[in-house]
């Protein structure tokens, strides 16, 4: 059985990742990128799947555990009766190869270690044929199936069915390396790679990356370790940001609302811009902005809410029967649906944040106003269109009001465009259709006897998303109507005091009801304190989730409350995201208040 969600750590080189449990099993791994076929798959069924154990072999063994300062390099440490040894996981930074490196160093007495390696190339469908390498010193085995295959270099490995497994010790102030390396297997397996050199050259990127990181307050360090997160999940090459680094793990255990999220939607990644850009970090909001031409490149009418990494456009959704789920959570499903939703607000999104990247002093990427032309005009062709809404619902199309307000933040973001920065275009349009739009938000998505916006036109229930209005300016966070909007909520939306997406028994998603609050919903909220001067509620909100994050910092999408735990997908840049700008909402309402 997989560990809890949050007995998970994250390594990655910004390429792809592994998720390391406290077991020191790695029980999550897909080479060469993000969205690649897993060869370690525990995480959503049992060893059997595929899993990497590397542990004392006492029983009684106890460990902790910390990332190597600002890096994604994680050290456990390990105590037995017999010594303690530190295990170094991570995977190598700028070498251009999918690599795994384990280092384990002797610190006191000496330990017993062992190994149990399971390979399962294509989501557990292919299991290799694997033989010991030949031609070279030290011992290592070579495994394949299909294109793909791995060179693991360290300790001798023995089979045993269909798992290969070890044991060696360490002794105080020794050291061993186990490495994998993935590689396509129409090659010859590379070379032994330079283990010194390439844990000095990761750090110090890491190291270099985070050293601009200016940000000083309350919550320092779930925001650095936030900011890596989404450095992270940004591909190296491509700029496409994965919005986690898993599929399939339950929004509600047990239960069917199980999605792949390692591709890159438009409104994350465009949310996730936004956040680094007002970090300072304008090379990924350019590597992005390229990624954005490329990706939407053609008839606007063609224009997706997400793509693969490299900006790929054929995400179909499947469900595999090789891979049970999480805890039994079925089915566990690759690709995405939505992909053929109309998410309205998608484009809003997008608009805002490459308006808020030029304001910063962001260079214009080439062809990048042209594109928001060209979207622009499918939004003046579309803007009367009903969608599936920000939550992706699988029902029927409505007028979700969060999406009408993402459209107005196109046309008004297009229109700052031109007045602050003499972009061409036909303003006056815009104007009208601004206008218009906002009337009709007035007319149909507001409730006057309740005071508040409303999920969709002509609807009762209330919507977390309704929390982004103030965010994008639509409306201020207060005005009257948002703190109604606000009072609607928290008493509709948080019956343990977090806040659901919506009410799954009232809404049409063509889903079973049922799910744990999503984090980044809460966030929203101690945003929306923090800028309407309840200070208090947004610190005592903030402490409360900041708690949900685990030891080293890591946070999924939702947290069930009851059983006191994560839920779904992990790391999730949307609750990352969140809680950036939760604390820097925190922080400058803090330093207006003291001015």
């Amino acid at each position: 059985m997989p560990l809890p969600i949050e007995d998970y750590a994250m390594i990655s080189d910004c390429h792809s990742a592994a998720l390391v449990g406290r077991d020191g099993s790695i029980d999550w791994l897909c080479f060469p990128r993000y969205d690649s076929p897993s060869m370690f798959g525990a995480l959503l069924g049992d060893e059997t799947h595929g899993r990497w154990l590397l542990a004392p072999e006492a029983q009684d063994a106890a460990a902790t555990r910390s990332y190597i300062e600002n890096t994604f390099m994680l050290v456990t440490r390990w105590s037995t009766a017999d010594g303690e040894v530190e295990v170094t996981d991570f995977m190598p930074h700028g070498n251009r190869s999918a690599d795994i490196i384990r280092r384990v160093t002797g610190v006191r007495g000496r330990v017993e270690m062992r190994q149990d390696l399971r390979i399962r190339f294509d989501y557990a469908r292919a299991v290799p044929w694997v033989h010991q390498l030949q031609g070279e010193p030290g011992h290592g085995i070579v495994a394949t199936a299909g294109p793909d295959a791995v060179v693991v270099r360290g300790p001798r490995l023995h089979a045993h069915g269909e798992s290969h497994t070890g044991t060696f010790t360490v002794t105080e102030g020794e050291t061993v390396d186990v490495v994998l390396t993935w590689y396509p297997s129409y090659r010859e397996p590379p070379e032994p790679i330079d283990v010194d050199g390439l844990m000095h050259s990761s750090k110090a990127w890491w190291d270099g990356w985070t050293s601009g990181i200016s940000h000083q307050g309350r919550y320092h360090e779930l925001v650095l370790r936030s900011l890596i997160v989404l450095r992270a999940l940004t591909h190296e090459d491509t700029g496409g940001i994965a919005a986690a680094a898993t599929t399939s793990l339950p929004e509600r255990f047990g239960g069917e609302r199980n999605w792949d999220y390692r591709y890159t939607w438009l409104r994350d990644a465009s949310l996730t811009l936004s956040v680094l850009i007002n970090h300072g970090y304008q090379e990924e909001a350019q590597a992005w902005g390229r990624w954005l031409v490329r990706a939407v490149a053609g008839d606007p009418a063609d224009v997706q809410i997400m793509y693969g990494l490299a900006g790929e456009r054929d995400l179909a959704e499947r469900e595999l029967t090789s891979l049970p789920g999480y805890e039994g959570s079925s089915p566990v499903r690759i690709g995405n649906g939505a992909v053929t939703q109309f998410q309205a607000d998608v484009i809003g999104e997008v608009m805002v944040a490459l308006q808020e990247a030029r304001e910063r002093g962001v260079p214009e990427v080439r062809h990048a106003w042209p594109v928001q032309r060209a979207l622009m005009q499918f939004t003046e062709q579309n803007w009367q269109r009903k969608d599936s809404g920000i939550w992706e619902m699988r029902g029927a199309e409505q007028y979700f009001t969060h999406s009408r307000v993402m459209v107005w933040a196109a046309f008004d973001r297009a229109i700052k465009a031109h007045e602050r920065f003499g972009l061409d275009g036909p303003v006056a349009r815009w104007q009208e259709l601004r206008s218009r739009i906002e009337q009709e938000i007035e007319e149909h998505g507001f409730d006057k006897e309740r005071n508040t916006y409303v999920q969709t036109y002509g609807s009762k229930e209330v919507d977390a998303s309704l929390l982004i209005l103030a965010q994008v300016g639509y409306v201020k966070a207060t005005d009257p109507r948002m703190l109604g909007t606000v009072a609607a909520i928290e008493q509709d939306l948080m019956p343990d005091g977090l806040v659901m997406r919506y009410r799954t028994q009232h809404a049409d998603d063509g889903l079973t009801p049922g799910e744990y609050p999503f984090l980044a919903c809460s966030f929203w909220l101690v945003e929306q304190y923090a800028v309407s001067g309840r200070h208090d509620d947004a610190v005592a909100l903030m402490d409360r989730l900041c708690g949900f994050a685990n030891d080293v910092g890591l946070l999924s999408e939702e947290y069930d409350v009851q059983g006191g735990r994560q839920a779904g997908n992990t790391p999730q840049a949307l609750s990352h995201l969140a809680l950036v700008r939760a604390a820097d909402a925190i922080q400058a309402g803090r330093e207006m208040r003291h001015r």
